[in-house]
């Protein structure tokens, strides 16, 4: 087959394209990045030379490239990671996020049913479901739970979930949503949480934290969300929305407290900082419906996820220290 994964140069897209590469080497992968602060273009350095893959950069609002890639290569299946995604960043620029997550996701969909009806996977996150109370923890989201966003970036994703799902409907275009918990892992842009602090502690950098750090998330590993994604791909039921899941909930004051624990430094490098607008408390994803219709389990323990992904950050410190020293 031939995939198109847009924001394949970014964190989830990245490992998605190596997980790809490495289970189903003889589908052509084509990667539509627009290269914007989060992607970076030497993570896929060591595919530039190998068949079966294809570096594009445009944009994906951009209509006319688009159009161009669906002519030139005539996929079989689009992959949609290309997201603004960075809660804070939508605080203050709320249009790009508009502009990125639903006019682009269009751009994409309307490609797909122009172009035979292409098959189409958007990724989406459990940000779309807002919050859920702390002292409740027996309160999941499932793919039932009813869209209440709290920041522009989980409305502009809660949007083209419905964009998405209104192509199914209107055009019977062959689309699958998936909604996960918080990824962690290698080749993560070091603005979020994990590797962030695992990035200022390795400097001895001071470690901020919102709040008193006791909103909770459930974590997974980005391996693992690779693989549900194609288990959806080949076997999910079109015009459907699986919830993917850790199984792994954590206050962010621990895992920044297990971070310096693992690298060896002071927990005096926490500082706490002003609460973020809007900060959702907890997010909690119930997977049964990918775990009982497609066999799907988290198979990396948070323990051991968290220090191989601790240990590629120690012993990538070129990749992470060259996105810095454009920051």
């Amino acid at each position: 087959m031939t995939i198109i994964v847009t924001g394949g140069a970014g964190f989830i897209g990245s490992n998605f394209i190596f997980y790809m590469r490495k289970e189903h080497p003889l589908d052509r992968i084509i990667c539509l990045d627009k290269l914007t602060y989060a992607g970076n273009a030497a993570t896929l350095h060591s595919l530039a030379n190998q068949p079966n893959f294809r570096f594009v950069k445009a944009d994906i609002c951009d209509q006319n490239a688009v159009a161009q890639l669906f002519a030139e290569e005539h996929p079989d299946m689009v992959v949609n990671f290309a997201a603004e995604s960075h809660v804070d960043r939508s605080i203050t620029e709320p249009l790009v996020f508009l502009q990125t997550n639903i006019v682009g996701t269009g751009v994409l969909l309307d490609a797909c049913r122009q172009y035979g009806m292409v098959r189409y996977h958007q990724v989406s996150t459990d940000e779309v479901y807002g919050e859920l109370p702390l002292d409740r923890p027996d309160w999941l989201f499932t793919e039932d739970t009813p869209l209440h966003t709290s920041s522009p970036y989980s409305s502009s994703k809660a949007g083209a979930d419905l964009l998405v799902l209104s192509y199914y409907r209107t055009y019977g275009l062959p689309v699958t949503i998936s909604r996960c918990s918080n990824n962690y892992g290698p080749y993560h842009f070091p603005e979020k949480l994990i590797p962030l602090m695992i990035t200022n502690a390795i400097n001895d950098k001071p470690l901020p934290v919102y709040g008193r750090g006791l909103n909770v998330r459930d974590w997974l590993y980005v391996a693992d969300h690779c693989k549900a994604i194609d288990l959806i791909l080949r076997k999910g039921r079109l015009g459907e929305v699986y919830n993917i899941g850790g199984h792994n909930e954590m206050r962010n004051i621990d895992i920044v407290r297990l971070i310096c624990r693992e690298l060896g430094k002071p927990e005096s490098l926490i500082t706490y900082v002003e609460d973020r607008k809007g900060h959702d408390l907890r997010y909690a994803i119930d997977p049964q419906k990918i775990q009982k219709e497609l066999g799907w389990m988290p198979e990396t323990a948070f323990a051991d996820g968290i220090r191989q992904t601790i240990q590629w950050y120690r012993e990538h410190r070129d990749w992470w220290e060259s996105i810095l020293s454009l920051t």
